[in-house]
């Protein structure tokens, strides 16, 4: 059975890289776990590992923060002779942060195949650091896996070919369900001094929102005017902690420690109102039937606004507390979009096996990818 290397790099990849291995591993794949280290908070990393029951990464490259073009070319540079060494059969990235790039720039260079778990998401919001991640992964990549069929549409409108493109479902969604029972056995909310339905849940780290002072002090008043009808919890990312310390803090907003992955869900679950700007948080809000408002102009997700529990408000702080009391006054109904359902791992090492078994085909060299997507 061949070997593929599976690469980490953020926390949000552990939730999504997790079910793949454990596909690949369950039909007999030599699965290489390396963790790129782009996060490298040992405590923060750790509980994630922990929660999900994730081994070891065989390997730990240690790249470290930097700038985009600093983190690129370190971890560029300790991918490369994992590569050369271990000759691996495919190399599989996941989501859109620095690290997915930069491994699948290593290994298309080295004619390695490559296999995208979320292609196709396109927020169209090119200020947004991980669109261009998300666009460049997809023309380097040879497999396409899709969590959605709106992923699919952007992928075919972009000119890439339908034996790339798989329609496979959301990992985080298999992540989600596999851990779900753990998660609400959690002591969380008491830990917390919470009760089920009694507070919203707030999440902020995206530049945009943080690093302006006057846009987070905007939405700290929007969050301080939701606090007027029940508590709003902030778990505070190492990110936004140094600027509330600039900006202040409205009456009614709890910070809390930043929450392992076990405890978020059951903190997510037994919310009444979530507010984020978190693409992830978008998705498992939808599958847990919790209404959602997301502080951003734009979203890659918006399957969550058709056929789950999301709105996309933006960032105007008197739109946010408008919607929020529209909102909480009338949830929407829970919806779950096709395929998430639990087995989109499954259905990843399928196809993925599948095309490692074919006959070598040669790669597409056509650039419509890229040419169509820079002009939308």
């Amino acid at each position: 059975m061949p070997r593929i290397i599976c690469v980490a790099g953020a926390r949000p990849n552990f939730m999504k890289v997790k079910p793949v291995m454990d596909a690949l591993e369950a039909r007999g794949a030599e699965v290489v776990l390396v963790h790129t280290g782009q996060h490298y908070d040992a405590a923060m990393n750790d509980v994630f590992f922990r929660d999900l029951g994730l081994r070891p990464p065989d390997r730990h490259l240690g790249t470290g923060s930097g700038t985009h073009a600093e983190q690129t070319a370190r971890v560029m540079t300790a991918f490369e002779p994992v590569v050369g060494e271990l000759a691996p059969a495919a190399v599989v990235v996941v989501g859109d942060v620095t690290s997915t790039l930069a491994c699948a720039l290593v290994a298309a260079k080295a004619g390695v195949p490559v296999g995208h778990v979320e292609a196709g998401l396109r927020s169209r919001d090119w200020s947004m650091p991980e669109e261009v991640n998300r666009v460049v992964t997809d023309r380097l990549s040879d497999l396409l896996f899709a969590p959605s069929p709106d992923a699919v549409g952007n992928l075919r409108a972009e000119g890439y070919h339908d034996d790339q493109i798989h329609l496979a479902g959301n990992v985080m969604i298999d992540t989600l369900y596999a851990n779900l029972e753990r998660a609400l056995a959690s002591d969380a909310l008491h830990r917390h001094g919470l009760t089920d339905g009694g507070y919203a849940l707030a999440t902020l780290h995206r530049p945009a929102n943080v690093d302006d002072t006057g846009m987070l002090s905007g939405l700290l008043r929007a969050l301080g005017e939701v606090a007027r009808r029940l508590t709003v919890v902030l778990p505070v990312h190492p990110r936004t902690a140094v600027r509330l310390e600039q900006v202040g803090l409205p009456g009614g907003i709890r910070l809390v420690p930043p929450a392992g992955y076990l405890d978020f869900i059951a903190l997510q679950a037994s919310a009444r109102l979530v507010l984020t700007d978190s693409g992830g948080v978008q998705e498992e809000t939808t599958a847990l039937g919790v209404p959602c408002l997301t502080l951003r102009d734009s979203t890659e997700r918006p399957i969550t606004l058709t056929d789950g529990t999301n709105v996309l408000v933006g960032r105007d702080p008197d739109r946010i507390v408008a919607t929020a009391a529209r909102v909480l006054a009338d949830p929407p109904l829970k919806r779950s979009p096709a395929l998430w359902d639990g087995h989109a791992g499954a259905r990843i090492a399928d196809a993925l096996l599948a095309h490692l078994a074919a006959p070598v085909r040669p790669r597409p060299t056509d650039a419509r990818g890229v040419l169509t997507v820079a002009l939308q």
